[in-house]
């Protein structure tokens, strides 16, 4: 596998779309990153890790109801085009009202906290 970021995203949505309370991947410390941000963010209940020679990450999907909280994700930067961007450039999804995740030189940044600590970076995804 090439992209595994994508695989990540794309098994969110998926259980999202069956609403399935749990979703279970390989783990990778970039994935752990973002699975934090999308916690302290609101969009998962919680997460773990699991395992210690073939480990993988836990996420528990967050739901109101019977609607998920996350509406949509979408990959911004894919192995065959990265997208960078300057700290004057960093997008804000629907208006403020989604997050856009950064791989920054200091680690994995929600957008405005990239602003905040003037940082730029990758775009990995935008989640809404």
């Amino acid at each position: 596998m090439t992209d595994t970021i994508s695989d990540m995203l794309t098994r969110i949505r998926n259980a999202n779309q069956a609403l399935l309370p749990l979703v279970v991947m390989p783990h990778s410390k970039i994935k752990e990153s973002i699975a934090r941000i999308l916690k302290d963010e609101g969009y998962l209940v919680d997460f773990n890790v699991e395992g210690d020679k073939i480990r993988t990450l836990h996420l528990k999907l967050k739901y109101q109801g019977r609607k998920p909280v996350i509406a949509g994700l979408r990959r911004v930067s894919t192995p065959g085009l990265r997208r960078y961007v300057g700290v004057g450039e960093i997008p804000r999804v629907l208006g403020g009202m989604g997050t856009a995740i950064l791989s920054t030189p200091q680690g994995v940044r929600t957008g405005t906290q990239a602003r905040k600590e003037n940082l730029g970076g990758e775009v990995l995804c935008y989640i809404w």
